[in-house]
């Protein structure tokens, strides 16, 4: 017999990866968000192919169940990353000036 349960360890786990992320996220600069996100995206589409080959490795239909729901929050995550990399990115262009209207001369 085990003296931690499997179960116990892996929302351990989960508690300490929220507790890192959350101090992760929250404490970059300004200038680094646009690169960390598109970082981010890359991180997310490998835990995309990681949860799909979970899922279809899975034998229960619980763990299939979570497989799938991790593969659809990863999925919203990069493509909600990209929409908002192109967002700052598009905060940074020039905006072109309008020509002036009138007959000056």
């Amino acid at each position: 017999m085990e003296l931690v349960s499997p179960t116990v360890i892996n929302l351990i786990i989960f508690v300490l990866a929220i507790y890192v992320g959350y101090h992760v996220v929250w404490n970059v600069t300004p200038a680094l968000h646009t690169p960390l996100m598109a970082v981010t995206n890359a991180i997310s589409a490998i835990v995309i192919v990681g949860a799909m080959m979970a899922a279809a490795l899975t034998e229960g239909s619980l763990a299939k169940i979570m497989g799938v729901l991790a593969v659809a929050l990863a999925a919203v995550n990069v493509f909600g990353g990209f929409l908002v990399t192109r967002r700052m990115l598009e905060m940074f262009k020039k905006k072109e000036r309008k020509p002036k209207q009138g007959g000056e001369a």
